[in-house]
């Protein structure tokens, strides 16, 4: 099939190259030139493991073309995907100007039926106000032209968006068209041979449904934030409980891993827009609020950590210190630092007169480009270099070369011999038989008992 692809984002240029890895024949819009131009010579702008070679070989072969002229890219497309960004507005709710901006445009250029189809995640009510766009401009054209706009939100996990593009769990559809309907089935069967997929359903109920996913997913992470915190202050092992609540199946293994909190390009943005619209339709959204507030509170643990450690008083106790800090991204496998728990730290740190010795195996150029130059944040080469002339370890991505370092090494490395983890990634008993401090969250040092 014919498809148009608005955006080159973490979405549209995933969903653009998957599509077209199963034989469909694609056109990406951008309004950046330099970007596009970059794709075209297969220079991806994101860190997603395994998607640079899939787009140059789909760029080879002719099915994966990007352009900057919309018009050209409505012309040749059956199937029109909106996958720009909506960010948050001052209020928290999304911002739906690039939406209206490409409904304008296809409202301008379409000569003949087209299916327009919302992946970008966008509040309830959006493909109306889409189908509404495009009406407007029809009209101001004289033009009366059959189009369904559906809603089909995307799922796909950074730093696993090409597996979850290709083995989906789910595809949800939108619409009370079937004949869109069979249209996007007939474009997703190659997504959908083994078993069943899609999972069809109106407009209204496929909006929310994205919202309602990840606002699921970021609940079960603040509440077992919550739970570490409890932990902390009674003494008991947040690991022991994690393990004790994961085996009953009506729980599951799934988002029940304490930490230093959530961040990235979805859960914080769609927790709060979905607040704003339950808040414009009279709906208090009580546990969303309290998510959201854990959440925030969560991102300076690790730092309230290192200040009980170092409590010299007058918060003196930092002052001075270098910091050495492993993972900077939001998350492995990207480098994408958007609400990332390391900013927060860094900036308290700094703060706090400390300075910081910082790794990452992907998001070292993004720091650079968030931060710029400064005497007080040094980007090493390697987890070893940072450790380097360190008094302190703080552990915040959970990258997998992180996951077996040489404690011994690190005692020898840091002058407090003191490691932070910020993800549990660490036993605390091996940790402390290297003879290193161990502060992790609801586990180790942090436990108020240890204080006893």
């Amino acid at each position: 099939m014919r498809v148009c692809i608005f955006g080159t984002g973490y979405v549209g240029l995933v969903t653009g190259t998957c599509l077209a890895e199963v034989g469909h024949d694609v056109v990406c819009v951008d309004v950046d030139a330099a970007k596009v131009e970059g794709l075209n010579k297969g220079i991806v702008p994101i860190y997603e493991p395994g998607l640079t070679p899939m787009v140059k070989a789909n760029h080879a072969a002719g099915r994966l073309r990007f352009t900057t002229d919309a018009a050209a890219g409505i012309t040749h497309g059956d199937v029109l995907f909106i996958a720009v960004g909506t960010p948050p507005d001052e209020d928290g709710s999304a911002d739906l100007q690039y939406v209206r901006e490409v409904a304008r445009t296809i409202g301008r250029h379409i000569e003949r039926p087209v299916v327009v189809v919302d992946k970008s995640t966008v509040p309830v009510g959006t493909a109306d106000k889409v189908r509404a766009t495009i009406n407007a401009e029809l009209a101001a054209r004289g033009a009366d032209i059959d189009f369904e706009v559906v809603s089909n939100p995307e799922f796909l996990k950074e730093g696993a968006a090409v597996e979850d593009c290709m083995r989906p769990d789910r595809i949800v559809i939108g619409t009370s068209s079937a004949s869109a309907l069979e249209t996007l089935r007939r474009l997703y069967a190659p997504f959908n041979r083994n078993h069943e997929r899609i999972v069809a359903m109106d407009v209204r109920s496929a909006e929310l449904t994205k919202y309602a996913a990840n606002a699921m997913l970021a609940t079960k992470i603040s509440f077992m934030n919550e739970i570490a915190n409890i932990a902390e202050q009674v003494g008991a092992d947040v690991e022991m409980v994690r393990k004790g609540i994961g085996s009953d199946p009506r729980i599951g293994w799934h988002f029940i891993y304490p930490g230093a909190g959530y961040g990235g390009s979805c859960f914080p943005k769609d927790v709060q827009a979905l607040a704003r619209t339950a808040q414009q339709h009279g709906v208090q959204p009580r546990l969303l609020e309290a998510v959201e507030g854990v959440n925030a509170a969560q991102k300076g643990h690790l730092f309230e950590l290192m200040q009980r450690h170092y409590d010299l008083g007058e918060d003196e106790g930092l002052r001075g210190r270098t910091i050495a800090v492993w993972g900077l991204a939001f998350k492995p496998n990207t480098d994408d630092m958007r609400e990332a728990s390391s900013r927060t730290l860094l900036g308290q740190l700094w703060d706090a007169g400390a300075r910081v010795r910082a790794f990452d195996p992907e998001a070292m150029a993004e720091t650079r480009r968030i931060f710029g130059e400064r005497g007080d944040l040094v980007l090493c080469e390697s987890a070893a270099a940072a450790l380097e002339g360190a008094d302190a370890l703080a552990v915040v991505t959970e990258w997998k070369q992180f996951r077996s370092p040489d404690f011994a090494r690190l005692k020898e490395a840091l002058a407090d011999a003191v490691l932070f983890d910020g993800r549990n990634l660490y036993e605390p008993a091996e940790v402390e038989a290297a003879g290193i401090a161990y502060y992790g969250i609801g586990r180790g040092r942090s436990l108020r008992k240890e204080e006893a």
